[in-house]
């Protein structure tokens, strides 16, 4: 019940495009909340597009968490990836290198005055929720963070509401089991790519072939490697470069190391690369406790994508797949603010549940499968104008940056 919501301290879990989005907004509405505290674990914002060419560990120790590489460009347009009130300089070309989305973000950071708010180097350890009384009033939850910062300092403090904006792209995915285990040679995650010249003229196996794969399979091509592009989907009917070749997902890996894909083909080779995506994971919140089950590809039940049913001032920003993720994350925001100030006012708790319950099964007797719930693809316009902007006092974008958004895109993918 949002009417027991007395919202003026707000955690931030993460200073990528997510977080630096809530943070610009709560700073926009300080007649209702109080200035956001954002934990960064890194020592700069961007989240993953903040290229570090190192991987494994960092100097505390810590796992790197960008996975970006060095000579990755979007394969959106800037006109479809800009936050709907601050968009790229017209300069730039349609598609970017990661710099220019970096700097991008960078000076959404320094627009809007957001960098004084984070404390970066901080990782948050523990979110538990607690319910608490004042005289007179009804029971409602706070949320004690645990953090601790680079020099071992760790402290706990409360807040109303907490957003989790710690992105997809940390927790590998990488189905290395037995099938694999006598290759010897080399196996690594595209989390843990940077640049193609170390695989030049040698033999790789690339598992997976969604955008990352397609794309390191070009780079390394370009540089002499000889590349199987290993996957489940489709055979691929558009020209792949010379030094590409496609084939079935992998069987097994013969005593002799030789690699046996399902079609019944055979090869060798130097490197497996997986380029298998990431799983879910939240070490610092008990999803038993929030009545959520996290998945390697599914946290249920959310209510519009966005809150636990039982904890409504909890959000995840930015957890649905294959979109437009900054005018995405900007739709969200601006619903999960409404809902703190009081502007929308939710269903119950078994409401809510039941209406995620309800969509699931829809989606699933569709044919789509669990894995997959969390995708929205062109549905994203419709979740953002339908769902989360229904309530005519929230402003998921401003229709002439949502107009631009739209025929821009449907001129680009005509």
């Amino acid at each position: 019940n949002p009417g027991v919501f007395r919202v003026s301290r707000v955690a931030v879990v993460g200073a990528g495009a997510a977080g630096l989005c809530v943070a610009r907004h709560i700073l926009s509405r300080l007649n209702h909340f109080a200035p956001p505290v954002v934990f960064e674990l890194t020592g700069n914002v961007g989240g993953t597009w903040c290229y570090d060419e190192r991987v494994g560990t960092n100097d505390n120790g810590r796992p790197i968490h960008s996975s970006m590489y060095r000579d990755l460009r979007t394969n959106l347009p800037k006109e479809v990836m800009m936050f709907p009130d601050f968009p790229f300089d017209p300069q730039l070309s349609s598609f970017l290198p990661h710099q220019e989305v970096q700097r991008y973000l960078e000076g959404y950071c320094q627009q809007h005055h957001i960098r004084p708010h984070i404390r970066f180097s901080t990782v948050v350890e523990d979110v538990k929720p607690v319910v608490v009384t004042a005289e007179g009033e009804q029971e409602r939850t706070v949320w004690d963070v645990t953090s601790s910062d680079s020099s071992g300092c760790r402290k706990t403090e409360t807040f109303d509401s907490v957003f989790v904006c710690s992105g997809l792209f940390a927790v590998l995915s990488s189905p290395v089991g037995d099938v694999l285990s006598l290759h010897t040679g080399k196996v690594l995650h595209s989390h843990e790519y940077r640049y193609a010249e170390p695989f030049s003229g040698q033999s790789v196996v690339v598992l997976g072939a969604h955008a990352s794969g397609l794309d390191i399979s070009i780079e390394l091509a370009r540089v002499g490697a000889q590349v199987t592009l290993s996957h489940g989907l489709p055979r691929l009917t558009f020209p792949l470069r010379s030094g590409i070749q496609q084939s079935s997902p992998v069987e097994a890996v013969d005593e002799d190391g030789s690699i046996r894909f399902q079609d019944g083909s055979v090869t060798s080779a130097d490197v497996l690369l997986f380029c298998t995506g990431y799983n879910f994971r939240y070490p610092f919140l008990d999803g038993a406790q929030l009545g959520l089950d996290v998945q390697d590809h599914l946290v249920s039940p959310l209510y519009r994508f966005l809150m636990p049913p039982a904890f409504p001032s909890l959000f995840f920003i930015g957890i649905c797949k294959i979109i437009c993720p900054f005018p995405h994350f900007h739709c969200q925001v601006q619903f999960a603010l409404a809902v703190l100030d009081g502007s929308v006012t939710l269903p119950s708790a078994a409401q809510m549940e039941d209406e995620v319950r309800r969509e699931q099964r829809e989606k699933m007797e569709q044919g789509v499968q669990q894995r997959h719930l969390l995708i929205l693809n062109q549905d994203q316009w419709e979740y953002c104008h339908r769902e989360i902007s229904e309530d005519d006092k929230i402003k998921a974008a401003e229709p002439q940056a949502d107009n631009l958004i739209m025929h821009r895109l449907t001129e680009l993918l005509a």
